[in-house]
């Protein structure tokens, strides 16, 4: 997983509306925050999702933009958006190539089963793409309010 001081990925990535973005892109003047989840329209990814919405506009207030990284299709981020009246962009990364880049797509255990799949975790860059803080395996409830405390 990267690690606070490494630089994002320069990659580009569809969101929700089909629109490819490029991380520097999408960063308020403080920077972005990246949070990876595993599945549109599962409970713990939904709550995760609506909790940066609610906190939208006080993130905005600090200088960072918000956005959410899944293996889900452009259609699937779509609807998922439109359901949570979402207002950043849901990231399309279907080859996981940006989330194995940041170390967040690996082997985990779900209900002591192991599987591959996206490791729920967030990314603070600042507005240069350097990260500033990493949150490895989190928990999506109370999450968003965490990262917005910790940015000060």
């Amino acid at each position: 997983m990267l690690k606070p001081g490494d630089k994002l990925p320069k990659i580009e990535l569809p969101d929700q509306e089909g629109v490819k973005r490029k991380l520097k892109d999408l960063a308020g003047p403080q920077g972005l925050i990246i949070f990876v989840y595993s599945r549109d329209n599962t409970s713990g990814c939904s709550a995760e999702a609506a909790e940066f919405q609610e906190r939208l506009a006080a993130f905005k207030k600090k200088g960072f933009g918000v956005a959410g990284l899944s293996k889900d299709s452009v259609a699937s981020h779509a609807k998922f958006a439109a359901k949570l009246g979402l207002g950043y962009p849901l990231l399309a990364d279907d080859d996981k190539r940006l989330m194995q880049e940041l170390g967040a797509w690996g082997e985990k255990k779900l209900y002591g089963k192991l599987s591959l799949g996206a490791i729920r975790s967030s990314f603070a860059s600042d507005a240069k793409g350097k990260l500033i803080k990493v949150y490895p395996k989190v928990k999506a409830k109370g999450h968003a309010q965490e990262v917005l405390e910790d940015l000060g």
